[in-house]
């Protein structure tokens, strides 16, 4: 009898950490079981060179959402970032969209410059404005090999 009950003891201890582990593990990877209060922009760039899904997007250094996904425009050949922003902030027509770099060597994201328009952009709007990231492999190499303009 009491080995059944140890066992039972055990298994529930076990079960409670694999609860906890999951519950963590959702929570640092930043993952949403279940919908999520966001909606989704997009942007079209020239260049996202390192920029990765699940790249922050901040607006003043605070972040607003995450980069959802990254695809190529068959026609423009330019990249389009889709955003997913929390539902608590509302960009104008007008923002600006900028890849940026954390440090010389840092990860990728996206910064928003909230522009003076009174008409919002909603679910699936598109961001007009954009500036690419800045290739520091190739400045390096226009400078080294003196084709600087």
């Amino acid at each position: 009898m009491k080995k059944a009950s140890l066992e039972t003891v055990v298994g529930i201890f076990v079960l409670i950490g694999i609860i906890c582990l999951a519950y963590l593990s959702i929570k640092l990877g930043k993952m949403e079981i279940v919908g999520g209060h966001h909606y989704e922009v997009r942007g079209e760039f020239d260049s996202v060179a390192g920029l990765q899904d699940g790249a922050s997007v901040e607006i003043a250094g605070v972040e607003v959402g995450r980069v959802d996904r990254i695809a190529l425009d068959p026609k423009s050949e330019r990249a389009v970032v889709y955003l997913s922003i929390n539902d608590g902030v509302k960009l104008t027509d007008d923002v600006i969209a900028s890849v940026r770099t954390r440090g010389i060597i840092g990860d990728k994201y996206i910064t928003l410059a909230p522009g003076g328009s009174d008409k919002l952009l909603g679910n699936n709007g598109l961001i007009r404005d954009t500036e690419s990231a800045v290739d520091l492999e190739e400045l390096l190499s226009k400078y080294i090999h003196g084709k600087v303009d």
